[in-house]
């Protein structure tokens, strides 16, 4: 696999976009970059066509004007983690879930807490929107990018 990586200025600060020739692999913030470059066996600089199209439609989320994201996306990670990003993909835009409605939603209600640390461990920010899950209380708990940017994230959409 041909694995590229592009950095790429946001209202949030710098990410950074992951992928190969045919899909999405990663969507890292800037602090959390040295981490993830680490992941990658084979990697390089410079851009793809995936990587423009990620770009695109990031800039176009960001500017309030796109809702979905449509793009090639491939997780790597054990059954239930795949499981449970691609649960995340099920929260409509501008709504928000708790971990434990998403414990439910990949069929474990006890697994609470190792849904959370999934979403933490999600590789693919923004577009696997992992910032729409919550506290039960409603209050905002952890996010890799840290609380200011989920704050942002959910602020933005409940603009559009």
């Amino acid at each position: 696999m041909d694995n590229r990586y592009k950095k790429m200025p946001s209202p949030i600060g710098p990410i950074f976009i992951v992928a190969d020739t045919s899909s999405l692999r990663a969507i890292t913030f800037e602090k959390n970059w040295p981490d993830e470059l680490q992941k990658w066996k084979t990697i390089s600089q410079g851009s793809n066509a995936i990587i423009q199209k990620t770009r695109n439609q990031l800039e176009e989320y960001f500017a309030g004007h796109r809702t979905f994201f449509e793009l090639p996306i491939v997780f790597t990670g054990t059954p239930f983690q795949k499981k449970t990003w691609q649960a995340l993909l099920t929260i409509p835009y501008g709504q928000t879930r708790s971990y434990s409605q998403q414990a439910q939603r990949v069929g474990n209600p006890k697994a609470v807490r190792a849904v959370g640390r999934t979403n933490g461990l999600n590789p693919i920010a923004i577009v696997v929107p992992c910032h729409r899950v919550i506290g039960k209380s409603g209050k905002l708990t952890g996010y890799a990018g840290g609380l200011d940017i989920k704050r942002f994230l959910l602020d933005l959409e409940k603009k559009s």
